[in-house]
């Protein structure tokens, strides 16, 4: 039987699993997909997991329980030997063996991507997994209570200063969001105010949000700055050493919440391969998701998501490739199985285009900007707009159902505010007061 590997089970991977499953016929194929986690995590829902607008579990889909006849493997990818198709699979636990394969699908997404700031990597945290989503919910909430018994002054002024680093669509949506979430836990906190809150948001170039017009952009610098969320444009992170932020302004504070979205990089996993990756470290495809060099395609091989370079034929994208999100990953991973299984038949693959109809953000609750062409809407119908689109595009029905139903609940009882902090050290309370063998008589 013919085998198909599918590196990652983000977007593009899960979907075209999925996908494989519905067109493939019975015994034509035998498809196993490896990731390191269990799941596949629906990013645009991050933001409003680090706020508790959704339950963290809602947010991702188990592979297991929605890939019926795909073999799942937990484990990474460390080399792929596409030569002698074979893969060389690590586990978190036990020896590294090898698959073989007949065609290699490459979807391992991308990692976040930082730059030598110093104290960057000791401080700050990404938004790019639903772990990090949870440890900035649990931080924010955790520094409420915390600073709530603190007097005025530097230490207090430190917890209620939250950063985010980066002004495209996920450093907005996650700075409105925690902008929403602090001034909503205000009424519990009696003893903290508006203006003790501070939020600053750090953008290098002189614009947010490239996907809008310029004019909407505006409006939400403005409704940001309203809400108590300045936006400081033409602006670098120069250090964040011990959290303490400097900027190129030459302005300077402390912060213990410093989340990073300033762009991403497709997984370093491609540097232990022997496919063609072009200059900026993805995989090199054409239109219709096969991976190419300099000779033509390279056969039994394909790519898509973030981890791959897709020519963008609307001529809209960035660099003429498609810009790495998940419109895009979704898309390419639903062609990419019909493309696969074209092939196997020995029938023409089709070449992927997809014109984006608009972009669509949440800025916190009940505010938000979508934008096509010259249209713009903005406000709670935007709002409206955003959670629709997002809670009709996760995927599977059991998904969509659980997260309509949290946001339902959420409008009648209110965001959950309870922080599960001490869930990163869960042994801590057990082995704190642990009894412990005594030690033998005379032994030190």
């Amino acid at each position: 039987m013919h085998k198909i590997l599918i590196v990652g089970g983000g977007y593009a991977g899960f979907y075209t699993a999925r996908k494989l499953e519905k067109w493939l016929g019975r015994g034509e194929a035998e498809v196993t997909m490896v990731d390191p986690l269990p799941y596949m995590t629906y990013q645009p829902f991050l933001p409003e997991v680090a706020a508790g607008s959704i339950e963290p579990r809602h947010a991702v889909v188990n592979h297991r329980r929605h890939l019926k006849t795909t073999k799942i493997i937990s484990a990474k990818v460390t080399h792929i030997d596409h030569a002698a198709k074979a893969a060389t699979v690590t586990p978190s636990l036990g020896d590294p063996w090898v698959v073989s394969y007949d065609t290699i699908v490459v979807t391992a997404g991308s990692v976040s991507r930082t730059f030598p700031i110093p104290g960057v990597a000791d401080e700050a945290i990404g938004m790019k997994n639903i772990e990090e989503a949870i440890a900035v919910r649990d931080r924010v909430l955790t520094n409420f209570d915390t600073a709530a018994d603190l007097p005025a002054g530097p230490a207090r002024d430190r917890l209620l200063t939250f950063v985010v680093v980066g002004g495209g669509f996920a450093g907005i949506e996650i700075y409105g969001e925690l902008r929403s979430l602090a001034s909503s836990l205000l009424r519990y906190y009696p003893t903290l105010k508006f203006e003790d809150v501070h939020f600053h948001l750090i953008e290098a170039m002189g614009r947010i949000m490239p996907e809008v017009s310029l004019k909407t952009s505006l409006w939400v610098i403005k409704n940001l700055a309203q809400r108590g969320a300045p936006i400081h444009l033409d602006t670098q992170l120069t250090s964040a050493v011990d959290g303490k932020i400097e900027l190129s302004t030459g302005e300077s504070f402390e912060s213990d919440t410093i989340v990073w979205t300033a762009g991403v990089m497709a997984s370093p996993m491609l540097r232990n391969t022997d496919l063609p990756v072009e200059e900026r470290g993805r995989l090199r495809v054409d239109a219709t998701l096969r991976v190419i060099n300099d000779d033509g395609h390279v056969a039994d091989a394909w790519g898509a998501g973030d981890v791959s370079a897709v020519p963008d034929l609307t001529g809209k994208g960035v660099g003429g490739f498609c810009v790495p999100n998940a419109q895009h990953a979704v898309r390419q991973g639903k062609l990419m199985a019909k493309n696969i299984v074209a092939v196997l038949r020995d029938e023409k693959p089709t070449e992927y285009r997809h014109d984006n109809l608009g972009a669509v953000a949440g800025i916190g609750l009940g505010t938000g900007a979508f934008q096509s062409g010259n249209f713009a809407v903005k406000g709670l119908l935007a709002w409206f707009m955003h959670r629709g689109y997002h809670g009709l595009a996760v995927p599977t029905w059991e998904r969509k159902i659980r997260v309509f139903g949290n946001w339902t609940l959420n409008f009648f009882l209110r965001r959950d505010i309870v922080s599960i902090a001490a869930s990163t050290d869960p042994r801590a309370a057990f082995v704190e007061f642990a009894s412990r063998p005594k030690s033998a008589a005379g032994t030190k």
